[in-house]
């Protein structure tokens, strides 16, 4: 092991590790309640767009078989071909939202929604199953879960409940302030692998973007499209922040346009008017794949490393995979350091302080705290500032603070 990786073991993953034994200890007070109304609603909604899918094509079928969807679709109502599979055509998510925006039919508006409830039904289901003796859900967190060093989350996954849906609010909602402690506090970081991007790529125009306070989207919005940031329209900002999220995860014009329903040329045209004016984030991104190429491995900004074999690979669809993850590991590699950095530090500064508050769940770019009020401002000064000073960056870590009685109302 050489000191580089020895450095992220000793002073990254195992302070993350007894940090993390002692938040999955706590877990956090959940709804029964709450939840189990949900699922009723979410059931019933599952069976009302199933009887309406059933009512389109005059007859009942087992949603959930591809074989017989896919002779409802393309033999039945003669709706274009999907990608070809072994046995025959693709019914997944994807293909069949793809095909909804296309060529909308009924039938297929029903099976979709049907899908999703059921969907998020599961994932009710799955959380009501998790809730203790004690009333509280205690996850499991993965420190090897994924190949970036995010941190994964498992019985219960609480990193799938949707985050911006009606529904992803109301199972947030489920999620209470404990017995003994007064409200929740949340902290999120804003647009962190973004602001890792303008660190990493060290454009002028972006780190101005982070550093004048200007909503991002709309300070990029006016560069490319020549206008005032007063004056860029929310299908302007819609564009930008699409793509501006999608270079780091290697979206092509052609990936750009389907998102975003607009033509192949306007996507490239989009991207070309980017480039020419954040030109080194172009020039970055470019050079992470080749010298990943080179060196075989990605590293993030402590000098964790991610190798990448494939990117040497004769077979084209391989590479081209490969080539996309290497745009990102770096940055979300990076970002996931820096939470557990933060972590770290914060749980240090409560205990070392002897603070009745404490941190409950770490999900996707944000931390959320049980507190008692007697210690809130020293909660929000303590988490806000280890936060944003868990690395140094080019651009500020910006930290967006909520509190509430449960975890949807304290969001931001």
């Amino acid at each position: 092991m050489d000191a580089t990786t020895l450095g992220l073991l000793l002073d990254i993953e195992i302070p993350s590790l007894v940090t993390l034994t002692e938040m999955e200890l706590r877990g956090i007070t959940v709804s029964r309640s709450k939840l189990e109304a949900l699922s009723a609603e979410l059931g019933q909604r599952a069976a009302a767009s199933e009887k309406a899918a059933f009512t389109e094509i005059g007859r009942e079928v087992n949603l959930g078989s591809p074989k017989q969807l896919q002779e409802v679709l393309f033999d039945q109502l003669d709706m274009p071909k999907t990608r070809a599979t072994k046995t025959g055509y693709t019914t997944d998510a994807a293909a069949l939202t793809e095909l909804q925006a296309t060529n909308p039919h009924p039938f297929l508006g029903h099976l979709l929604d049907h899908r999703e409830t059921t969907k998020l039904r599961q994932i009710v289901e799955t959380l009501v199953q998790a809730i203790g003796e004690d009333g509280r859900i205690h996850t499991t967190y993965v420190q090897t879960g994924t190949s970036t060093g995010r941190l994964s989350s498992a019985n219960p996954n609480l990193q799938n409940i949707p985050i911006r849906s009606t529904d992803g609010k109301r199972i947030r909602d489920a999620f209470e302030v404990g017995e003994g402690f007064d409200t929740l506090f949340t902290a999120d970081y804003s647009q962190i692998e973004m602001r890792i991007m303008a660190h990493f790529s060290q454009d002028e125009g972006l780190i101005e973007a982070f550093k004048s306070g200007e909503d991002l989207h709309r300070f990029v919005g006016a560069r490319i499209y020549g206008v005032e940031p007063s004056e860029v329209t929310s299908e302007m900002r819609t564009h930008v922040k699409a793509m501006s999220y999608g270079l780091a995860y290697g979206l092509s014009a052609f990936g750009l346009a389907r998102q975003l329903g607009i033509e192949n040329k306007d996507a490239k045209q989009l991207m070309g008017d980017y480039f020419q004016r954040f030109g080194k984030v172009r020039d970055y991104l470019r050079s992470v794949v080749e010298e990943a190429r080179g060196a075989g491995y990605t590293e993030t900004l402590f000098g964790r490393r991610r190798p990448f074999p494939d990117l040497q690979s004769p077979n084209r669809v391989l590479r081209d995979n490969a080539e996309r993850a290497a745009l990102n590991a770096p940055m979300q590699g990076t970002a996931a350091d820096i939470m557990k950095i933060a972590m770290v530090a914060v749980e240090q500064d409560f205990v070392g302080l002897g603070l009745r508050s404490r941190l409950l769940l770490q999900v996707h770019d944000e931390l959320v705290f049980e507190v008692v009020d007697s210690e809130r401002s020293e909660v929000e000064r303590i988490v806000t500032e280890r936060m944003a000073h868990a690395a140094s960056l080019s651009v500020p870590l910006d930290v967006q603070p909520g509190w509430g009685l449960n975890w949807n109302e304290a969001a931001h």
